[in-house]
């Protein structure tokens, strides 16, 4: 019986290398393929008889699995379309299959697929769908407070979108002035206090610059830069500063806004934000401790209301520089009407819409689900895997990060599987050769019965 055992042993032999020549045929042919895991082949042993007698035992037959790699990462690398995502880590996307359609409206199946393939873009309808077809799951976010609206994710739909104007109430300043002031008036670089001016400028709350004495004005101070700002409607108004050094002892400074810049005579051209600036012999602030706040700031005509100027703590200091002038950084947190241009992915795993005002907003998130058994999900077309009772439930809030602007290659190397290609085929030929020896040596017996 030992050598109808080796046929059929070799035609057992045969097959397993067919099914490894399979596997290592598509993993090959999925080398471009985003997202794709390769399938790779275990050989197991049988043994067709069992026997304590170790000198009666022999090696048997054999058969194969497909061994799944689908926690085995592919390269990263980087795309120019911002709706495109890869996976960093553990995690796969949520994904719907579509089903069907009732008025224009997609009819998705009830249960979730998932993969890694991140080539996802914006449909018609907005939804985003990768080139498999499945649409992405998300959990949209609300748009006042960016807090979730729900706790699982479903396919959502991201239209052309508009931004109302947002009204500045906030202005971050801070930087650094300088301990000698390089001003033009050849008199001093400080302002005195009542000195050479119809109203006096310095005097806190109160003071303001008139327009015929502007030339004075700007040739004993310096600049403290400019900001573009906005009330509700969209109207904006450029906001433009100036510091002025009003004492040595202590380090006193004063900060200006130009209120009317078509101010003529005695009109007020620059105001006084009513808050002395003090500093210590190290140049830290001591004064004000806490943001200022400038009631009725008017503009041009623009009536900004409240506006604070948040320095951070200390965030003005008063060092030597070689230049004299103040180096200033500044922020608001207004806007104009804006557009939708385009939506992108950012590395939170945010969906993110992006105005032509320069804002942004998140509309959804991202959410990757894990698996316990991940190798023994249940592979789909397109790169997508349904659970099973193997795998486990999904567990949504999988570690994994998500990188906007980039893809996931296939783990093939094809290299690796040239090489595996040439043992199967070796294999394979061995085999057929334990056919052709075992049929030789059968014709033997029978030439000996006759």
């Amino acid at each position: 019986m030992s050598l109808y055992s080796a046929l059929t042993t070799s035609v057992a032999g045969m097959a397993a290398q067919s099914k490894s020549m399979q596997n290592i045929s598509g993993n090959i042919a999925n080398t471009s393929t985003v997202g794709y895991k390769r399938v790779d082949t275990a050989f197991v042993d049988l043994v067709s008889n069992f026997t304590s007698n170790k000198s009666a035992q022999s090696s048997g037959s054999v058969m194969t699995n497909s061994r799944q790699t689908n926690t085995v990462s592919g390269p990263i690398g980087s795309s120019d379309t911002s709706t495109h995502m890869s996976i960093s880590g553990d995690g796969y996307f949520v994904v719907y299959e579509k089903i069907g359609e009732t008025d224009g409206t997609p009819i998705f199946d009830g249960t979730p697929m998932y993969t890694r393939r991140g080539d996802f873009t914006l449909d018609e309808d907005g939804y985003f769908v990768n080139e498999a077809g499945h649409y992405l799951a998300v959990i949209e976010l609300d748009d006042a407070t960016g807090n979730p609206v729900s706790s699982v994710p479903q396919p959502a739909t991201f239209e052309e979108g508009f931004m109302a104007a947002e009204a500045t109430t906030t202005v971050k300043y801070t930087g650094n002035l300088p301990a000698v002031p390089s001003t033009t008036d050849t008199a001093g670089s400080m302002i005195t206090p009542g000195t050479g001016y119809t109203v006096d400028p310095t005097s806190a709350g109160a003071g303001v610059v008139q327009a015929q004495d502007e030339t004075q004005f700007l040739s004993q101070t310096i600049s403290g830069g400019a900001i573009t700002t906005y009330i509700a409607n969209g109207e904006n108004a450029s906001l433009q500063l100036r510091w002025g050094k009003i004492s040595d002892t202590p380090d006193t400074w004063n900060l200006y806004y130009k209120s009317d810049s078509t101010a003529t005579g005695t009109a007020t051209k620059w105001t006084n934000v009513g808050q002395n600036y003090t500093f210590d012999s190290t140049g830290a602030m001591t004064a004000p401790t806490t943001n200022v706040t400038v009631s009725g700031m008017t503009v041009d005509g623009i009536n900004l209301g409240n506006i604070v100027l948040d320095h951070g703590g200390n965030g003005i200091t008063a060092f030597a520089t070689q230049t004299g002038v103040a180096n200033m950084n500044l922020s608001q947190d207004g806007a104009a009407a804006g557009e939708l241009t385009n939506i992108s992915i950012d590395s939170s795993g945010h969906v993110v819409a992006n105005y032509s005002n320069g804002k942004s907003s998140n509309l959804a998130e991202i959410i990757l689900a894990s698996f316990d058994g991940d190798n023994y999900l249940a592979r789909e077309s397109g790169g997508a895997f349904r659970a099973t009772e193997d795998s486990g439930e999904a567990i949504l809030g999988a570690t994994g990060s998500i990188r906007g602007s980039s893809l996931e290659s296939a783990n093939v190397d094809i290299a690796d599987e040239f090489s595996k290609m040439i043992v199967s085929q070796q294999a394979y030929t061995a085999n057929t050769r334990v056919l052709s020896t075992a049929r030789d040596m059968l014709s033997e017996v029978m030439q000996v019965i006759r």
